[in-house]
């Protein structure tokens, strides 16, 4: 693995850095470039010699050159998360009150901001960002789809940008890996700097992305909600569906957060409907022991179940558009029971928009933060082509080229999934073994 982070320019200036509140003599503890964090932490005696490792975020003692001679621009691509305000704020405010960069442009609309075509930028001052980790969704609005690097670089230039900071999930990522090739092919030196977003969870060398604390906190109140329900009625059946298109950590956090449902479907494990081993049989069997049944699923899951045609739909992002599960789900668990003869009083709830557009939890509320001055702390040592990250619970430089080679999903044989079986106690639902 080739973990090195590029640079656009010596860091040959002395960093202006103070840390609020603290003694004028106090010694600033600052990162070195030598300072590494172990890549896999848990090895194996047949592994000793493993050494890979990324580079160690954090303020450096020189950065690039003078601040106040620097632009700044932030910009948010793809769906909406809870916490992208308060990276933005977190951004503008180590900008200014850290360093002294006296100007920092808000891009409006994600890439489609940085064309001649696009909405003129909003200048950001601590005044205009003050209050907006108040608010979900983004004040600089959000976009999908990617534009010709080229004329993006162009449009760079002539605004003098020095960083330019990206907010977004792995599409917006391998936009950001585009624009760093063409200022690298011109020799520009434009620090180009990714902060991962994806209420998903599933952008790869992230131990975890912000958002997704606030979203498993609200869907696991929705399991709650739709548990009442279905015990308060004579066969109750219960189904909530959240987001995860290919990767189903929110279903497996929000499903072990609430303690209340009893199936879990998620992308990454297939089920069947039929079959001694199938959901439908499963349900059965529960309806008659408990009366009662919860089922949590994953917006990607079980797309095995619909037939295909031709090539898949894509969205704007690139992203396959799968087909709605939870509406399958319905069709199928209703009709099976009116067979049976024994219908079923069923509950279904999609609070998917309400989980994008709300304001952070306290604890995505600080990880914002924390990202937000380890990539401004990036910029201004010349870094470039890296996404920030928190891996292994320290904060690190990523080069771009790997975080956009895959997706995270969960392990099937892993201790998550074995955690969520455990805690609902479904079997496996499928011919296969889990």
């Amino acid at each position: 693995m080739n973990t090195h982070v590029k640079s656009v320019l010596k860091a040959e200036f002395p960093s202006p850095l103070r840390y609020a509140g603290r003694d004028s003599t106090a010694e600033i503890r600052y990162r070195t470039d030598v300072d590494r964090i172990r890549i896999f932490p848990c090895i194996s005696a047949e592994q000793s010699d493993t050494d890979a490792s990324f580079e160690r975020a954090g303020p450096r003692a020189q950065i690039t050159g003078a601040p106040e001679k620097m632009t700044a621009a932030i910009l948010t691509c793809g769906g909406l998360c809870p916490g992208l305000n308060d990276v933005i704020r977190g951004l503008v405010m180590s900008l200014q009150h850290h360093y002294g960069v006296p100007r920092t442009l808000g891009i409006r609309y994600g890439y489609a901001g940085l064309t001649p075509a696009g909405l003129t930028p909003e200048e950001l001052t601590p005044d205009t960002v003050d209050e907006i980790h108040r608010d979900g969704g983004t004040m600089l609005g959000t976009s999908r789809g990617a534009q010709e690097a080229d004329v993006m670089v162009d449009w760079i230039l002539e605004q003098g940008i020095t960083h330019l900071f990206v907010i977004g999930g792995d599409g917006t990522q391998r936009g950001a890996l585009a624009l760093n090739a063409e200022l690298t092919r011109r020799r520009e030196p434009v620090s180009v700097i990714g902060i991962p977003k994806t209420i998903d969870n599933d952008i790869m060398w992230v131990d975890q992305s912000f958002g997704y604390d606030t979203a498993v906190q609200i869907a696991a109140r929705v399991i709650s909600d739709a548990h009442v329900e279905a015990r308060s009625t004579e066969r109750g059946v219960g189904i909530v569906k959240v987001m995860g298109r290919d990767s189903g950590f929110i279903a497996a956090g929000a499903a072990m957060a609430s303690l209340e449902a009893n199936v879990v479907l998620v992308p990454e494990v297939a089920f069947d409907f039929d079959g001694s081993n199938g959901l439908l049989t499963f349900l059965e069997e529960r309806l008659d022991r408990k009366d009662h049944v919860v089922i949590v699923v994953a917006e990607g899951a079980g797309q095995k179940h619909f037939e295909k045609a031709g090539q898949p739909l894509k969205d704007a992002s690139g992203n396959i558009l799968h087909q709605d599960i939870g509406e399958l789900l319905c069709d199928r668990i209703h009709s099976h029971f009116q067979t049976l003869e024994k219908p079923v009083k069923l509950k279904y709830l999609d609070p998917g928009y309400s989980v994008r557009s709300a304001p952070a939890c306290a604890t995505d509320r600080i990880y914002c933060t924390r990202l937000a001055h380890a990539a401004v702390h990036a910029a201004m040592v010349g870094r470039t082509g890296m996404m920030v990250s928190r891996w292994s619970g320290h904060y690190v430089h990523v080069p771009l080229e790997l975080v956009t080679k895959g997706r995270r999903k969960i392990d099937p044989t892993g201790s998550l999934w074995r955690t969520v079986l455990e805690s609902t106690g479904q079997p496996c639902l499928s011919g296969k073994p889990q």
